[in-house]
């Protein structure tokens, strides 16, 4: 790998996340190109030829320009979408949209450099139905699922658990409601919720409560894992702490050893440098695994404890441990 390439950061504009790579990725002296994909087409200029058996070119903006083969590795956190021209009409903005993934998304995908994470791994590993096979698969305890728009299956479902029995989305749901911001978390349900008529409406996703002493949020990059306890003091924040981050306390913990061999297990079967990944430790210390984000937040955690994940995604991107 080239030492002095550079770092292409995919990114939207107001991400601190981003930003705290970028600064250490600054402090070692590592270029860095930082581009959003919403800047494409109008703010950003692409043009590539492939000659050889590679593709030669630059993306340019108004003060810089990137040589593509310079790039020694790609940050892909969370760019937004192309923007086109206002007066597009909805149909050929639809086709620009999907030229603009495959053409310009299809070119950095052919760079022979690494990904943190590569966009389609990434992209896998956010069904959950997934994760959660192979996290079973990788040893690591998980919850008794349902996945269902069956209201009598979901019923069945929370006579079998015998116990609590809570509904987590699929993804991330946000949006306003009456001029205010609204999302929706992990709750636990009622049988009543269980037998009601919109469960039909699409698919849900339904589990044990499992009873928790606290949550751990693990973050492993390029093998590597770092492990903090998340204490949450708020009934809401003790089930679905992204729901209260005010009531939080944190430390760092070590996790078993079962459960880290898991977890690399488990990147290795998804094919991911870097994941986020939550446990929920019983009252007896056991490690139940709910979810792995590709693409999660860490900043918060490295504030609170002093874990060094920046220097480890900068190293990763880097090139240093290969």
């Amino acid at each position: 790998m080239d030492e002095a390439g550079t770092v292409l950061v995919l990114a939207g504009r107001f991400d601190p996340t981003a930003d705290l790579v970028i600064e250490e990725l600054n402090r070692r002296a590592v270029p860095v190109f930082r581009a959003d994909m919403a800047e494409f087409p109008l703010r950003l200029a692409l043009s590539a030829s492939l000659s050889g058996d590679g593709w030669h070119g630059t993306l340019s903006t108004s003060r810089r320009t990137l040589d593509l083969a310079a790039v020694r590795s790609v940050y892909y956190r969370r760019p937004t979408r192309p923007k086109f021209p206002e007066g597009m009409s909805s149909e050929a903005r639809k086709v620009a949209e999907r030229e603009a993934r495959l053409g310009f998304g299809g070119l950095l995908a052919a760079l022979p450099c690494r990904w943190l994470p590569p966009p389609g791994k990434a992209a896998d590993a956010e069904y959950k139905p997934l994760q959660l096979r192979i996290a079973a698969e990788s040893g690591l305890s998980v919850p008794r699922t349902l996945i269902t728009n069956n209201p009598s299956a979901a019923q069945q479902f929370s006579e079998a658990v015998a116990g609590a029995v809570i509904y987590k989305p699929f993804s991330h749901v946000r949006g306003v409601i009456d001029e205010h911001t609204a999302a929706v978390y992990t709750s636990i349900v009622s049988p009543e919720d269980l037998s009601h008529a919109d469960i039909a409406t699409t698919a849900h996703l339904f589990q044990e409560w499992v009873p928790k002493a606290y949550e751990v949020r693990l973050t492993a990059v390029g093998g590597r894992v770092f492990a903090a306890e998340i204490h949450a003091d708020s009934d809401a924040g003790h089930i679905d702490w992204r729901s209260d981050y005010e009531s939080h306390s944190y430390a760092v913990c070590d996790p078993p050893v079962s459960v880290t061999a898991g977890v690399l297990r488990m990147l290795q079967r998804l094919e991911l440098p870097y994941g986020a990944f939550d446990f929920a430790i019983t009252p007896d210390g056991d490690w139940r695994f709910l979810e792995v984000n590709p693409s999660g937040q860490f900043g918060f955690v490295e504030q609170a404890t002093g874990l060094p994940i920046t220097a480890a995604i900068a190293d990763y991107l880097e090139g240093k441990g290969l």
